[in-house]
């Protein structure tokens, strides 16, 4: 298994959404990393978030971003 730049990319995005509650979101301006934006509107592709540009996290998203915080607590040293 590996991570590409592509995925890394959804990753760093899905771990800027607040953790701390689901009626929070995020909203990404035009002038933001090319990268998340990308990032961003595959997210919204994939229906893990509800705005090609942010927004709030679906159900999905909500159990993703469960995973990503562990793979991230495990892997930080």
């Amino acid at each position: 298994m590996q991570f590409n730049q592509t995925m890394i990319d959804e990753f760093t995005l899905l771990a800027k959404f607040p953790r701390e509650s689901k009626m929070q979101g995020i909203k990404l301006h035009s002038d933001a990393e090319p990268s998340l934006l990308s990032a961003a509107q595959r997210l919204f592709d994939k229906g893990i978030i509800d705005s090609p540009d942010g927004g709030y996290l679906t159900d999905l998203g909500l159990e993703l971003i469960d995973h990503v915080t562990v793979v991230h607590s495990a892997l930080q040293g």
